[in-house]
């Protein structure tokens, strides 16, 4: 069914203004704490790419970075924002958008007013405008009516004309308990989706009437969006009876009769919700990128290289979720990098810099930078393996499954960035070196590599494939991130730092004086890792 375009007779506008009359209060901005379940559900029941797994989302640590983004907004652009940073390359359109509203704040005040009323749902209805289709309403629906109807005939009959009706009284009373109490949870639950929908479509048609740049190209959708949300929102006559308001639901089925009307009319109009909900998120999700951005003292808008590229620059790149950190700078060309430096100096923060910053590049095209030229790639880690007494897992099996699945992901035709701090943490000293040797060298055969670790020994060994960098401190203590391998270690000196004694130190010292003369700086090892 399709909703007339032309103007109503008055007894159909007349419905429309008291449905409009009986529709929602409008509500409070209230966040509702969605969880993440809800949020990635767009992306799982629409389909599309994953291009960063499970745990590399929670080791970049974009659950806060999706919160960051969020604020202000609500569940259907959050589930918009989630599905672009899980599988979205940047769209050129709403990179233009975005700087668009970027320009415009008053604009972007007109829309943020216009969609506050999404921000009090709490529902989540991806899953059945995209998900599984639901259940069409049995055919009995339509005899629903029956049962109020037999009750107040034979409750007149009763009183006026016949006792026994009575028992005909008791019967439709039975019948009207035994319904409401089937459906009872149900119409709770899919009110509040009701109510959810009610506003997604007042949001569109609000967004129409507005005369903005942004949403040019709206006005026949949203008046089919306003008309469908007062098609949707029933008249409750009994409301206008106090005493009766409150028994609606048990004396004639209200609740039960509405929702099977507003499952019919969701199926009729799937294409007009579907197409509500995809204008409405994208527009919110570019308004969320906006107002992030514009809270940002630097950024920049990110130049793709091919995905063929093995290479990638930062000037000046920040950590989003850490305003005191400081910026670092890095360029590679044909090479991926093996980064050392000494402990607590920042290797795995820079880790995680880079890759939320590609991240952000692939699917809003701009990084946390003074500039960027990067490949827009799926972006996999490995930082965070431990032992799990739960699943009977040691922290060296841990890293030998996140390792194969590193490889099978490596596997594929398509090259990807491959970002690992401290591989193989688990196992003695020479194992550790010797599968880690393995399994970078060829990861880093097709993909471009950023790894950090403590064996300096593998940089040596991976230099045709991973150029080395350090992370020190200059003259003025200010931080560098420079070519060339750590020099001065400090985990002895760290002995003396925390308390340990002098005696604990000198043991610790001379023993790494004989294990440097052994392994630190190992002869010509340029073959080592050639094919056999």
């Amino acid at each position: 069914m399709t909703l007339p375009d032309k103007k109503p007779a008055f007894p159909v506008r007349l419905r429309g203004w008291l449905r409009q009359l009986a529709s929602l209060p409008e509500p409070p901005e209230y966040d509702y704490p969605f969880a993440r379940s809800d949020i990635a559900m767009l992306g799982k029941v629409e389909g599309g790419p994953v291009l960063i797994d499970a745990q590399t989302w929670d080791e970049m640590l974009l659950d806060g970075y999706s919160e960051s983004l969020a604020e202000q907004t609500s569940i259907f652009g959050q589930q918009r924002l989630h599905q672009r940073l899980a599988g979205g390359v940047a769209d050129p359109a709403s990179v233009e958008r975005v700087r668009a509203l970027l320009a415009a704040p008053a604009d972007m005040a007109r829309l943020q007013q216009a969609m506050h009323g999404l921000r009090s749902v709490d529902m989540e209805v991806s899953a059945p405008l995209f998900g599984q289709p639901i259940a069409p309403p049995p055919w009995w629906r339509r005899l629903l009516l029956l049962p109020p109807l037999a009750l107040l005939l034979s409750l007149a009959a009763a009183l006026l004309f016949a006792p026994l009706a009575w028992f005909g009284v008791l019967a439709a009373w039975v019948v009207l308990m035994l319904l409401q109490v089937q459906f009872h949870d149900c119409c709770k639950y899919w009110q509040r989706s009701v109510q959810t929908l009610q506003q997604l479509l007042l949001a569109h048609e609000r967004l129409g009437a507005l005369a903005t740049p942004f949403t040019q190209g709206w006005q026949d959708e949203a008046r089919r969006a306003g008309r469908l949300h007062r098609h949707l929102t029933p008249i409750r006559w009994l409301k206008l009876i106090p005493l009766l308001s409150e028994y609606e639901d048990w004396f004639v089925l209200g609740d039960v009769r509405r929702y099977f009307r507003s499952r019919v009319v969701l199926l009729r109009q799937l294409d007009v919700f579907r197409r509500s909900f995809l204008r409405v998120a994208e527009l919110e999700a570019d308004l969320a990128l906006a107002r992030h951005l514009q809270a940002r003292e630097q950024f920049c808008w990110a130049q793709a290289l091919p995905g063929d590229a093995r290479g990638l620059r930062f000037e000046q790149v920040r950590h989003p979720l850490l305003p005191a950190a400081l910026p670092l700078s890095l360029a590679l060309d044909g090479r991926g990098a093996f980064v050392s430096g000494q402990n607590g100096i920042g290797k795995s923060t820079l880790l995680r810099t880079l890759g939320i910053n590609l991240v952000c590049a692939r699917a809003f095209g701009f990084c946390h930078a003074q500039a960027a030229r990067v490949p827009l790639l799926p972006l996999y880690s490995s930082m965070q393996s431990e032992d799990s007494l739960a699943g009977g897992e040691s922290l060296y099996l841990a890293e030998l499954r996140r390792a194969h699945e590193l490889l099978a992901l490596a596997g594929s035709t398509e090259p990807a960035l491959f970002i690992i701090d401290e591989i193989f943490r688990g196992t003695n000293h020479l194992e550790s070196i010797s599968a880690a040797a393995a399994v970078l060298h060829t990861l880093a055969a097709r993909h471009l590599v950023i790894v950090s670790s403590h064996n300096l020994v593998l940089a040596p060994l991976l230099e045709d494939c991973l150029a080395p960098w350090c992370v020190r401190r200059d003259a003025g203590g200010a931080l560098l991130l420079a070519p060339g391998v750590l020099q001065a270690t400090n985990g002895i000196a760290l002995l003396a730092e925390r308390g340990f004694g002098r005696q604990i130190e000198d043991k610790a010292g001379r023993v790494f004086d004989w294990l440097s003369t052994h392994m630190a700086q190992p002869a010509d090892c340029s073959g080592v890792l050639a094919p056999a």
